[in-house]
């Protein structure tokens, strides 16, 4: 292990309250030898404005995938932006994950014609500019647990590499990341309780971090006190049918053979998969409901990295209650906040391996999500 920091992330207990995402005490300060690895598409609202969501969500799901594959399935701390992703690697898996980023973002020129900047930042340098890098896990089921990331260091980060410092160049054209597992196979998710509401929380500059943290707890206490919110994803699970939607999203991100080949190989492999879970067959170790049930509770739709993002099924009175508590703290100089309604949410997915119960599933708005949430939190500032 270099410098003893590999197993840091792994020895860091789960905590399983959401509510208590504000405790300081949950957070570790990640080893000073680690670096933070940074992913966005550039224009993505220009993206949305063009329909394209799920691509956009398909390039940001797409790091996280490359890198859990090029680490061999090592635990790795990350979150999923909607339009992008952030991550921090070990010293020894840095050449790895810079690797699996260069080919991401080539891929994502190529197969999904978008552009993508990525970005490596020594958590050393981000302590230098006074901020600082600390994570949590949180489990939102006992399948698995999701990095939650606080300090202030990976929005410094984020900026860092938007004024072109720390980037990696894109892979040689034609380059192929190692996406294996990422799929997006489910179709929308309608709302059930009026609208998906995309939420983005972070501090207004001088802040005092009592004051956030109190209307963190307060947005947090709100939602999960009312009966008129809940997980965008249904006990039943997202809606299936055939041919899937992604279709062309999986087989660009597939390897071996013609784009032909490929979507020939995806649409029998989702066949079968739509067969296999229409009709509950039990196949081997597989059993499908047990499979939904899983997908329902590793729903990742909440978190919180240097501010909350959250993507809710709720009623227009909860919206409007969280938008009031919201627009106190803004006038008050506490928050900065992005809110975004649509009519549906979606979801991507990263499964290795069908037979293990720690696959994860992405969950932004289907009509724009945390992208235009934040593009709303810009308008405030502005």
């Amino acid at each position: 292990m270099a410098n003893g920091t590999d197993s840091f992330y792994g020895s860091i207990a789960v905590f399983r309250g959401f509510a208590s995402l504000m405790d300081p005490a949950l957070y570790s300060p990640l080893p000073d030898d680690w670096t933070i690895g940074i992913a966005d598409i550039v224009e993505s609202t220009r993206a949305i404005a063009n329909q394209r969501y799920k691509a956009v969500n398909m390039a940001g799901a797409a790091v996280i995938a490359a890198v859990t594959n090029a680490l061999e399935g090592r635990e790795f701390p990350f979150v999923f932006g909607g339009d992008g992703a952030s991550f921090a690697v070990a010293p020894d898996d840095l050449d790895r994950a810079r690797e699996a980023l260069a080919a991401t973002a080539a891929w994502v020129s190529e197969d999904l014609d978008l552009a993508m900047r990525v970005a490596l930042v020594p958590v050393s340098v981000v302590r230098a500019q006074g901020f600082d890098v600390r994570v949590a896990r949180f489990g939102p089921s006992p399948n698995l647990s999701y990095a939650m990331f606080s300090g202030g260091g990976l929005g410094w980060a984020e900026v860092a590499m938007k004024r072109g410092e720390f980037a990696v160049p894109a892979a040689p054209p034609g380059t192929q990341p190692d996406l294996t597992g990422l799929s997006c196979r489910f179709e929308e998710i309608p709302a059930v309780r009026g609208l998906i509401l995309s939420v983005l929380v972070v501090p207004a500059r001088g802040a005092e971090q009592a004051a956030f943290r109190q209307v963190i707890e307060d947005v947090i206490n709100l939602v999960e006190r009312s009966p008129d919110a809940g997980r965008p994803v249904p006990p039943e699970g997202p809606p299936l049918r055939w041919p899937p939607a992604g279709v062309e999203y999986e087989a660009r991100a597939a390897r071996g053979g013609t784009l032909l080949k490929r979507r020939t190989v995806v649409l029998a492999t989702t066949l079968w998969a739509y067969v296999v879970m229409r009709f509950g067959i039990k196949v081997g170790n597989f059993v499908p409901k047990t499979y939904v049930q899983q997908v329902v509770e590793n729903s990742d739709f909440r978190k919180y990295d240097d501010g909350l993002r959250m993507i809710l099924d709720c009623t227009p009175e909860l919206e409007g209650a969280l938008t009031q508590r919201l627009a106190a703290a803004a006038s008050g100089g506490i928050v900065r906040y992005g809110l975004h309604r649509q009519d549906a949410a979606m979801m991507t997915c990263f499964t290795p391996s069908v037979m293990r119960s720690d696959h994860v599933h992405f969950i932004d708005g289907a009509r724009g999500g945390y992208a235009s949430a934040a593009t709303a939190l810009k308008a405030t500032a502005a």
